[in-house]
């Protein structure tokens, strides 16, 4: 006698779940491949500009500026670097460090002169940052 096996029918809550859980996974595998076609293989791409307006505070000279990473990965301890030229002349220089700099995101500072900038010429550039 040859003995007939029966497989025992999924529920119908069986089958939700599993539909649910398969629904999920395929989620997830679908973002992470999205994500690692789409990954920007690219060294951090930072720049700095000037703002507008330059505050005088008690003979102070504030100079705002922005610092934006449009690359790929993170940046860390970036350095920003002022030079104030008057007359041809170096007259102040001023340094800001930025301890982290993600991909998209941008930070302010401002740097502090105690002779007018508007009288010059000042030049504000990145001067190096290291990757974590």
């Amino acid at each position: 006698m040859t003995k007939t096996e029966q497989k025992p029918k999924l529920s119908m809550a069986e089958w939700v779940t599993f539909s649910v859980a398969s629904l999920i996974l395929a989620i997830i595998v679908s973002l992470v491949g999205y994500t690692w076609l789409n990954e920007k293989n690219q060294p951090p791409i930072l720049s700095v500009t000037k703002k507008q307006t330059i505050r005088e505070i008690n003979g102070q000279f504030y100079v705002p500026f922005e610092v934006v990473n449009t690359g790929g990965d993170t940046a860390e301890s970036v350095q920003i670097m002022a030079e104030l030229l008057i007359n041809g002349k170096v007259a102040e220089t001023g340094e800001q460090q930025i301890d982290f700099l993600s991909n998209g995101e941008s930070e302010e500072g401002a740097f502090v002169f105690s002779k007018n900038p508007r009288q010059g010429q000042l030049n504000l550039r990145v001067g190096s940052y290291k990757l974590p």
